[in-house]
């Protein structure tokens, strides 16, 4: 019962962050942006107290049934062990000491010297953001494409086609050998990752070690015959001891289910039994369903506004800021840098196509901004609501409208107006807060053609201007971020 309840509860929590990752159309979040702010790390750079008791109570009680039910990178783990279909595979190791502890201490140095690449390389939700975001949501998209087409055929509007690129091939690539990596280690010795590389993991372990539901033998009923050592995936179960290392049980339930002998309990008892009374598991298995149905909030759901027949521009080149973009409600670059768990879910949400993960090698995977294809709409407040670590604060609408993130800086060679001598005044048509405004080129003559003239002091930074400039491959009007944002 303790392995099917941890299945099942394992596989909803995992199509549905899943689901959070995939979804482009900005509703799910308003649903499932809970499944995010649950992740120990997130909750831990976010400060969120509440969820961070709740965890190492739940661990305290459980054990580490975190990286089992809730973990998105520890369920896929199981689903990729899974593929390996052979049975009675695995074997008791000892507890790598000598690896887990120096990766947690590098993972806790990085995060106090800001080294945030490497950080966010050994976060494991971050792993499977990246790993969600990067690689199976443009399939995921290119399936929709393919539906939208096929639904154009038929003269049916149930399905639209989005666009997809590539936001960073560095990020790609990362994630890329993070999933070869999972799978040869998952493959080969089911949880090794988890319990060797996973800081989270080590963390929790520390806790689990005290957890007051645990797996026990039953000397009198074991007959050795190593079922229980063969399917124990964190390798944590010595048969011939009788013994269960529990800073690496999961909780999975599987040498329960595989002892033919009813050897082995999870209970609360302490010691090892001598034919003890039966252990009412339906009561336990209640409490387990329940203390993880227990976590779930809903947030408050939000519109999603489409273009307004504004014709389809051609990608453009980005620029070289001096100071790179970064959300409304990351206060500054510093903040961002210092809160940030990389884990892709804003860059997969943004409806906008304005964020993707940063190039930069000292903040690789966080996210920044740019322009190229689509410009952050004041209306727009996303990526604020579902960051779960509170790298981006959650901010309301009239208050994006007067949060000044950069400001625009006209290049006079490039603009098609001087280059071309055509008429344009696009970036001043399309700017929503009224900072650019079309003057004579020449003051003497007004007839001479008109040329842009921002205001820095009205300037918000949403880059409309950017986008929507006609001059290629570099925009004539560009936006430059401020490293500390500014209330205008």
């Amino acid at each position: 019962m303790l392995r099917k309840i941890r299945t099942i509860l394992a596989a909803v929590v995992f199509v549905l962050i899943t689901l959070l990752f995939l979804d482009f159309t900005g509703t799910l979040h308003c649903w499932l942006g809970w499944l995010a702010k649950i992740q120990f790390l997130p909750a831990v750079m976010a400060l969120n107290v509440i969820v961070v008791v709740a965890l190492v109570v739940l661990t305290l009680v459980f054990g580490r049934i975190y990286c089992s039910v809730i973990c998105p990178l520890g369920i896929f783990q199981d689903l990729l062990a899974r593929l390996h279909r052979k049975k009675n595979k695995y074997s008791y190791s000892e507890e790598k000491k000598w690896l887990r502890y120096p990766v947690l201490a590098l993972f806790v140095l990085a995060g106090a010297t800001g080294i945030g690449s490497l950080f966010q390389l050994l976060a494991p939700y971050s792993a499977f953001g990246r790993i969600a975001t990067m690689i199976f949501q443009p399939i995921w998209k290119a399936c929709n494409n393919l539906l939208a087409m096929a639904a154009e055929r038929m003269d049916s509007y149930a399905f639209y086609s989005t666009d997809t690129w590539m936001r960073s091939l560095p990020v790609l690539l990362i994630a890329v050998v993070t999933l070869v990596v999972l799978f040869i280690l998952a493959w080969r010795g089911g949880r090794t990752y988890c319990n060797t590389i996973c800081p989270v993991g080590t963390i929790l372990s520390f806790f689990a070690r005290f957890s007051w539901l645990k797996v026990h033998f039953d000397v009198d009923k074991c007959k050795n015959c190593s079922l229980c050592s063969k399917n124990c995936k964190a390798a944590c179960i010595d048969f011939k001891t009788h013994t269960v290392d529990y800073s690496r049980c999961v909780a999975c339930g599987n040498c329960i289910d595989s002892c033919k002998f009813g050897a082995l309990k999870y209970s609360g008892q302490t010691s090892q039994t001598n034919g003890s009374a039966p252990v009412d598991s339906s009561k336990r298995s209640f409490l387990l369903a329940s203390a993880m149905l227990a976590t779930g909030a809903m947030a408050q759901k939000k519109e999603k506004l489409m273009d307004g027949g504004l014709a389809d521009i051609e990608d453009k080149v980005a620029p070289e800021r001096q100071t790179p973009l970064t959300p409304p409600g990351s206060l500054s670059f510093q903040n961002l840098s210092t809160h940030c768990t990389g884990c892709q879910l804003c860059v997969s949400e943004c409806p906008n196509q304005v964020l993707r993960p940063s190039g930069d090698l000292m903040h690789l995977m966080q996210p920044t901004m740019s322009y190229e294809h689509g410009y952050c709409r004041p209306e727009c407040t996303r990526c604020s609501e579902v960051c779960p670590a509170g790298a981006i604060k959650q901010i309301d609408k009239p208050e994006k409208t007067s949060i000044q993130i950069g400001h625009a800086v006209w290049i006079k060679k490039n603009c098609v107006v001087l280059t071309d001598e055509v008429e344009c005044g696009n970036c001043a048509r399309h700017c929503p807060s009224g900072a650019i405004v079309m003057v004579p080129s020449d003051p003497k003559d007004e007839e001479s053609p008109k040329v842009p003239v921002i205001n820095e002091a009205a300037c918000i930074g949403c880059g409309a201007c950017e986008y929507v400039c006609p001059s290629r491959p570099f925009s004539a009007i560009y936006v430059e971020g401020h490293e500390v944002h500014r209330k205008i």
